[in-house]
């Protein structure tokens, strides 16, 4: 992220409804979002809480008529990552790493996610930040249909490093690549 847009999207922050409001409205018309046939439908003032909502429709129907587990998986994707950037602030870095699902039922209705991070997950992350310059954390997330049932369990591992370790070590691996 450029410097630029960084400094604005950290002074937008300062205003928690306004930041919550101004997300929620990128991340439903992101492309890349907007294409799992996913929504956004909520998302709290501090950030820490986000809802997401994926319809069975014609966009995310599969041959058998229930949810394409594509549009199930692509629909975790980027939440965790976005709440850790904004809750941790400009000196981490984070990227999402990666992540499993396994499907538990076929879903044939609008399936339910919740992203929560609380306050001992941040202050967990400070701590082992101030022992090694980096980490990996795993979150399961769970893909609920209407009537309450786990359609799919979903594990997504996200990344997290102080901006100058990482900035280090990618400087580390450009001057390997010249040699």
């Amino acid at each position: 992220m450029s410097p630029l847009f960084r400094k604005f999207v950290f002074s937008i922050l300062a205003r928690p409804k306004l930041a919550s409001f101004l997300l929620k409205t990128g991340f439903n018309f992101y492309p890349a979002i907007r294409r799992t046939g996913c929504r956004v439908s909520q998302i709290s003032a501090d950030l820490r809480e986000i809802t997401v909502k994926l319809p069975l429709n014609w966009k995310t129907r599969n041959l058998n008529g229930s949810l394409f587990g594509g549009s199930m998986f692509a629909a975790t994707d980027p939440f965790y990552m976005s709440m850790l950037y904004f809750n941790l602030g400009d000196d981490y870095v984070v990227w999402d790493k990666g992540g499993t699902i396994r499907f538990k039922r076929p879903a044939l209705s609008t399936l339910t996610v919740q992203f929560t991070i609380d306050e001992a997950e941040l202050t967990e992350i400070h701590q082992l930040l101030a022992i090694t310059p980096e980490i990996t954390r795993t979150y399961p997330l769970q893909l609920i249909n209407q009537k309450g049932d786990i359609c799919a369990e979903v594990e997504r591992i996200v990344y997290i490093a102080h901006k100058s370790a990482y900035e280090q070590k990618q400087s580390e691996r450009r001057l390997q690549k010249q040699r």
